[in-house]
């Protein structure tokens, strides 16, 4: 069989279970009568468990190559399922619940699932809202108990005893192994298509880039990264909290968790980084333990990250990655380099996000919503020009699944490989670090002088976000008098704001310090910006752009 043909990502859990059989790979903490208490497994025992379950989903119908949506809080049962899916060639559909009841049930139409495997909760809305009606076979419930045509795992588990190790599916490394839904905030939720080699390209990064080593503890917050875990060699602890609202999350549970494993990785998006830090502040917390802290999802602001270093022995790096579900990651920076890069930003220079990853290649190109078809090298902008990031790397993505147009226009062929377009705008500096500047879509083309200006998301913001009074902002484009003008949406520290005017004002003249912000002198004062919910970082400015349309009309109606 070639090397090609014997590829799956379970093979390093068996290796974890040969050699560390009685070492801890999963802990959840729980709640039983107001005290916090922990599920453990081995990895020797998660390894037995997985194939138990694999075992019984195949001897039900399901077969290598077949599709199962998983909806399971993360738990002990998230894990031994996973893991089963994969060792039987199974590919699990994963979906984020935050991202909305009709964006789910078009997940369900792409996807084409055949079976489902969750909660009873997710079971319940499955059938009011009709998910999968039209391809689902098999239904599998993490219950003690059979339901309605709904077949409970551990019932299974029951009945049908495993006699010897279940034979692992030794798959191409570049089919599909796993279809993960994006959250949606940044556009509609496209199915990202997972290869076995993608996964391994991972792991040997978290390996390698971030030097995680075997015997490790990981509090793991996001249920896709915990995954990871296990593969490593290390223990992935998940914490009593909703992983797809971690901006809600009991700072104490989670101080906790650490405390009892004396975790060494923490990875956390930057609004849990932020929620962490002002409770550990509060209390005189110091997470000792920790060796790293990774934060993802969306740009960690600085103060955040101060904030949050004051709990942390001294030493201890908070790393931002950069990246998107198609391609993660991409590039990391420390927090003491991005400190370093602040005055940068607050003057429009955009974010650093850091280096490219190792065998990651970084490039930009002009911008365009075209298509394009085939990688060509003068496609290349040159450093600190603002253009459309391009990467390469055997962690990006083939394809979306089900979606030909979305492919085309993200994918570009390089002679056998596949560059991805980022739908990121920013640029390279001459010792080869991104800088961000926004999302192409959320880019503002506006009349200024009697010329177009193209005003970039994260520039502008950050400049005005230097104003003492301001919250956080957004750069949205209005239409005035059938032109197009910018206009910046701010929410406020205090909301309670009696001087509009002199505020408006001063926002004014900061825009006239900066070229990056000349020409920016409408702005409206949103109490409370619409935001996703994982990240609780990135702006749903389709929505404020209308609010601000109507806002501006109706006011300037009313004069």
């Amino acid at each position: 069989m070639s090397k090609n043909k014997e590829a799956n990502l379970c093979r390093h859990l068996s290796v974890a279970a040969q050699n560390f059989p009685n070492d801890l790979a999963v802990a959840v903490q729980q709640k039983s009568f107001n005290k916090l208490v922990y599920k453990e497994l081995t990895f020797k025992a998660l390894d037995q468990r997985s194939d138990h379950i694999a075992y019984v989903l195949t001897k039900q119908g399901l077969k290598a190559g077949d599709k199962a949506v998983l909806m399971i809080t993360p738990s002990l049962d998230f894990f031994s399922i996973t893991f089963a899916l994969f060792k039987a060639g199974i590919i699990p559909i994963l979906v984020d619940p935050g991202m909305g009841i009709k964006n789910l049930k078009q997940c369900f139409i792409e996807a084409q699932p055949t079976a489902f495997i969750g909660i009873n909760k997710a079971h319940v809305a499955r059938i009011l809202y009709d998910w999968g009606k039209d391809t689902l076979k098999y239904y599998f419930s993490v219950a003690p108990f059979d339901l309605f045509g709904i077949q409970s795992i551990p019932s299974l588990l029951k009945k049908n005893i495993l006699q010897h190790p279940f034979k692992m599916e030794k798959l191409n490394k570049h089919a599909m192994a796993a279809i993960l839904f994006t959250s949606g905030s940044t556009g509609n939720p496209k199915g990202v298509i997972y290869s076995h080699a993608m996964f391994e390209t991972q792991i040997d990064i978290l390996r390698n880039d971030y030097h995680i080593q075997h015997g490790e503890r990981d509090l793991a917050t996001f249920p896709l990264f915990s995954l990871f875990g296990p593969a490593l060699g290390m223990a992935s602890i998940i914490p009593l909290m909703d992983a797809s609202k971690p901006i809600k999350a009991n700072p104490n549970n989670l101080f906790a968790a650490i405390e009892k494993y004396q975790c060494t990785n923490l990875f956390a998006n930057p609004a849990l980084i932020e929620r962490l830090g002002k409770a550990g502040c509060m209390q005189n917390i110091v997470l000792d333990s920790l060796r790293r802290v990774i934060s993802a999802g969306a740009p960690a602001s600085v103060d955040s990250l101060q904030q949050f270093s004051r709990i942390l022995n001294k030493g201890t790096e908070i790393i931002s990655s950069y990246g998107a579900t198609e391609s993660l990651p991409i590039t990391k920076i420390s927090s003491a380099k991005l400190l370093q890069t602040e005055k940068h930003t607050q003057n429009g220079s955009g974010i650093c996000v850091g280096f490219p990853i190792k065998n990651t290649t970084l490039s930009i190109i002009k911008i365009t919503e075209k298509p394009i078809k085939d990688w060509q090298d003068n496609l290349c902008l040159a450093p600190y020009s603002i253009g459309e990031i391009v990467v390469k790397g055997t962690q990006v993505s083939q394809a979306y699944y089900q979606r030909p147009e979305a492919t085309l226009l993200a994918k570009i062929e390089d002679n056998g490989d596949i560059r991805h377009r980022m739908g990121d705008l920013g640029y390279l500096d001459n010792q080869g670090n991104l800088w961000m500047c926004g999302r192409k879509a959320h880019r503002v083309k506006s009349d200024y002088n009697n010329q177009n200006k193209c005003y970039f998301s994260i520039p502008c913001e950050r400049i005005f976000n230097t104003h003492k009074d301001i919250k956080r902002s957004a750069l949205v484009s209005i239409n005035v008098r059938g032109k197009t003008k910018a206009l910046l949406c701010v929410e406020l520290k205090h909301p309670k704001c009696k001087d509009t005017l002199r505020l408006f004002n001063e926002l004014s003249a900061i825009a006239e310090q900066h070229q990056t912000t000349q020409g920016i002198y409408h702005f409206l004062i949103h109490k409370d910006f619409p935001m996703d919910i994982r990240h609780n970082a990135k702006i749903f400015r389709e929505k404020l752009a209308l609010w601000a349309q109507l806002k501006y009309s109706k006011q300037h109606q009313d004069n």
